[in-house]
């Protein structure tokens, strides 16, 4: 009898070392809390059922430098009216300004290379400078200060100067048309505005004077503006260079303490009806869900070097900022993710400046991909740890690709959240081992579950993403006339008392996650809800389509999916190769009912498609806020679809 037992393939496709796990920022909180890490799932009950003794031991952990009181946690009669930290009083800035004077805290990189990095010492110096200047122009805590900036030093420290002060601080990309940024910072009246005057992309130089001048005419309330280069001279307005700002004696900032409820940033969703909701994001609640993700999750370490790609304008941006305060260097980079004659650009400067944590997007790791890029021969990567992803769900396919292509000892990770808690729901974590398509877990004191429409928690089944309990980073308010009541119709309509966040997702019977992308774009074929996410998984691999978006339009009280895609030409043999890997990688049910060839897809300025945009111009109806597109000229491809041929 043959006895041999053929050795069963691993069904993860990483698992961390036990030295990863012994040396992780997490095994050393769950001792600091008496808790054992292990199982993960009993751990997490312990955060989301003892959330002042949680969070208040995050705040320990993290080493939150303020005065932390002796409440922690008042719940209220609903979630939005729960109290965290009523007698806390702490400053952003100087919990990001910490640590070892003569480190490098910051790298500045864009299409050309690694140009700049400073210092601790170098950049308090300049925080105290900027700061002075603020002061000088009347800027005191509780004012909105403003930028159109690009992601590089100076902006970092207005950024940390305003909220040094106690101030509010607020940005946009400066690639936004002027009807962008003022439906956007116009809500908040900003007292003075930071603003760049150029700006390159794809090796393309571009200047904005004039559009900053139209700006400040919409801005009410303004009383100055502050450009980067160049003063820019506006009648009635006091303007100055940055220099000119920073021209004084001061050496060492100072920090206005303030409560932990106190406006800290307004981020902007970037949806394409209304003007975008502008939501006031707390001082402690954003230092505090950071310091978490980051330590807790992602396992950034003293002195490691976190990047994420992203502009002024995206809830990624104050993330990666947020890396200061857990003592890491971070990298801000300004361009285009790719160089005309260089597809590994990123890469690049990762190897020379040591990034430790990648933070990208499925679509950059997917134009990798169809070109063929093997950074494992190119690249040594001998600092990378992690490689992080969000902005839409991370494809399976797209988890194998990188551990053959990138590095086999890597921690992988997609995350999913949302501006609206400037922070994530379900993470990875550096003790968890990874399966393909899925996220690892339930980020800890965030008390997350699917739900169905029946408001039973269900696995293995497609239902709504919530969160049940309240959390430190919930909006103050969405700034406006009515914008608590928007805020709270916003997520608590659907279930009274519960978070429905407005993702479809899934829970696993492991409690790792899947999503789907968004409820509000799920489509409904026969009644069976469908996630999008699921069709880009595999139109996004296909190699002939550059691009995609897919939507659903009613027909005989039932509803047709509709696949647009870019391509150089859809023929018979495309569409049935398209259909063809649909049936079989997702379902017969996925497959789309007519495919169209357009010559763009809608994108965010922030580059998220626009199903909604697509599927609005497709209707016929008014596509409102259109100034949230990147590319609104697109949208006249959708408009006429009825009059195009499809296959």
């Amino acid at each position: 009898m043959n006895t041999s037992i053929t050795a069963q393939r691993s069904p993860y496709l990483w698992e961390p070392s036990s030295e990863r796990i012994e040396q992780s920022h997490i095994k050393a909180f769950a001792e600091s809390t008496g808790q054992p890490l292990f199982p993960y799932e009993r751990f997490h009950r312990w955060s989301v059922s003892h959330l002042a003794e949680f969070w208040s031991a995050v705040w320990d952990y993290a080493g939150i430098i303020g005065e932390k009181g002796d409440r922690f946690f008042i719940p209220g009669p609903s979630m939005p009216d729960s109290t965290w930290f009523p007698e806390a009083r702490l400053n952003f800035a100087e919990n990001l300004l910490r640590g070892s004077l003569d480190r490098t805290v910051a790298y500045e990189a864009n299409e050309t290379g690694v140009h700049q990095s400073i210092t601790l010492k170098e950049l308090r110096e300049s925080v105290a400078k900027a700061q002075e200047g603020l002061k000088q122009l009347g800027v005191q805590k509780g004012d909105c200060v403003a930028g159109v900036t690009t992601n590089d030093i100076q902006g970092l420290v207005a950024l940390l100067a305003t909220t040094s002060l106690g101030a509010t601080w607020t940005s946009c990309s400066p690639d936004f048309g002027t009807k962008g940024i003022v439906d956007r910072i116009g809500q908040v009246k900003p007292k003075v505005l930071f603003a760049a005057t150029s700006y390159q992309y794809k090796q393309k130089p571009f200047d904005i004077v004039d559009k900053i001048k139209q700006t400040t005419e919409h801005l009410d309330g303004l009383s100055a503006l502050v450009t980067f280069g160049d003063e820019t001279s506006i009648e009635g307005l006091q303007s100055l260079s940055w220099d000119e700002l920073c021209n004084n004696e001061a050496s060492e900032p100072t920090f206005e303490p303030v409560p932990f409820n106190h406006p800290l940033y307004i981020l902007y969703t970037s949806g394409t009806t209304g003007l975008p909701k502008a939501i006031v994001h707390s001082v402690g609640g954003t230092l505090l869900q950071h310091v978490k993700e980051h330590q807790l999750h992602c396992d950034v370490q003293q002195n490691d070097v976190l990047f994420w790609y992203t502009n002024t304008a995206w809830m990624m941006y104050p993330w990666l900022v947020s890396g200061l305060a857990s003592e890491a260097a971070i990298l801000l980079y300004d361009g285009s993710p790719v160089r005309q004659d260089s597809l590994t650009h990123l890469w690049d400067i990762a190897d020379e400046v040591g990034i430790t944590h990648f933070g990208t997007s499925p679509k950059y790791l997917d134009t990798l991909m169809k070109a063929g890029v093997d950074l494992k021969n190119s690249h040594s990567l001998n600092t990378l740890k992690s490689l992080l992803s969000c902005g839409a769900p991370l494809a399976p396919e797209q988890y194998n690709w990188i551990y053959q292509t990138i590095k086999q000892d890597l921690f992988l990770a997609s995350i999913s959240g949302g501006t609206e808690i400037i922070g994530c729901f379900v993470m990875g974590s550096p003790v968890h081992p990874l399966k393909q398509g899925e996220i690892a877990c339930k980020a800890l004191g965030m008390a997350v579950d699917v739900l169905d429409e029946r408001g039973a928690s269900v696995y293995e089944e497609k239902g709504d993403l919530v969160c049940t309990k309240p959390f430190p980073s919930m909006p103050l308010t969405f700034l406006g006339e009515g914008g608590e009541e928007r805020y709270r119709k916003s997520y608590f309509s659907k279930r009274p008392g519960i978070w429905t966040h407005g993702d479809l997702a899934e829970q696993t019977i492991d409690q790792s996650f899947i999503i789907y992308g968004r409820a509000d774009t799920t489509l409904n074929p026969g009644g069976v809800r469908i996630g999008t996410a699921e069709i880009y998984g595999v139109v996004d691999h296909i190699k002939e389509i550059k691009d995609s978006v897919v939507f659903g339009l009613p027909k005989d009280n039932d509803e047709e999916i509709i696949l647009c895609i870019v391509t150089e030409k859809l023929t018979e043999e495309l569409a049935k190769e398209i259909r063809l890997q649909i049936r079989a990688k997702a379902s017969p049910r996925h497959v789309p009912k007519r495919i169209y060839q357009v010559e763009e897809i809608p994108h965010t300025i922030n580059g998220k498609r626009v199903e909604g945009a697509a599927k609005t111009a497709a209707l016929g109806e008014e596509v409102k806020n259109e100034a949230s597109l990147r590319n609104p000229s697109s949208l006249q491809a959708f408009r006429q679809l009825s009059e195009r041929k499809f296959v």
